[in-house]
C-alpha cells in the first residue's frame, strides 16, 4: 500500500484508533473479504449504521433505511448468518443488534473515508 503524500516536514503514519495485533493469513483474508462483500450493499451498510446505536426491530430499520420490511428482513438474515448481527426475541418481536463494535467501526471508517475522498474531489 502506498502512503499518501506527506506535508512538508511531516511523516505519514497510519491511524492507530482500531489497530490490534492481527496477522494476515489466508483464512483471515477470506473472512474479511466476506465482511466487505456483505457491506458492499447500500441497504446492509445503512442497516449496520443504524444498529451502531443499539437494538432495533425490522420495522424500525425498514423505516430508517426507507426499504420494505421483507427486504430488510432478508438483509438481516444474511448479516445474522455471517454472525455480524444477533437477535433477541421479545414476545412476537425480534430485535437485532450488532454482534460486536468492530463492524460498526468499519462502517464509520468507510463512510468517513468516502466523505473525505468526495470532499477532495469538489473544486474549491
Amino acid at each position: 500500500m502506498q502512503a499518501p503524500p506527506a506535508q512538508a516536514g511531516t511523516t505519514w503514519r497510519p491511524a492507530t484508533d482500531h489497530v490490534h495485533d492481527v496477522d494476515l493469513d489466508e483464512a483471515g483474508a477470506a473472512s474479511a473479504a466476506t465482511v466487505f462483500g456483505l457491506l458492499s450493499d447500500p441497504t446492509r451498510l445503512a442497516v449496520v449504521w443504524h444498529l451502531r446505536t443499539g437494538e432495533r426491530s425490522v420495522n424500525e430499520l425498514a423505516r430508517l433505511v426507507d426499504r420494505p420490511a421483507p427486504a430488510v428482513s432478508q438483509h438481516l438474515a444474511r448479516l445474522r448468518l455471517s454472525r455480524l448481527v444477533s437477535t433477541r426475541k421479545d414476545g412476537t418481536s425480534v430485535h437485532y443488534r450488532l454482534e460486536s463494535t468492530h463492524v460498526g467501526n468499519l462502517v464509520v471508517d468507510a463512510l468517513s473515508h468516502a466523505q473525505h475522498t468526495q470532499d477532495e474531489r469538489v473544486p474549491r
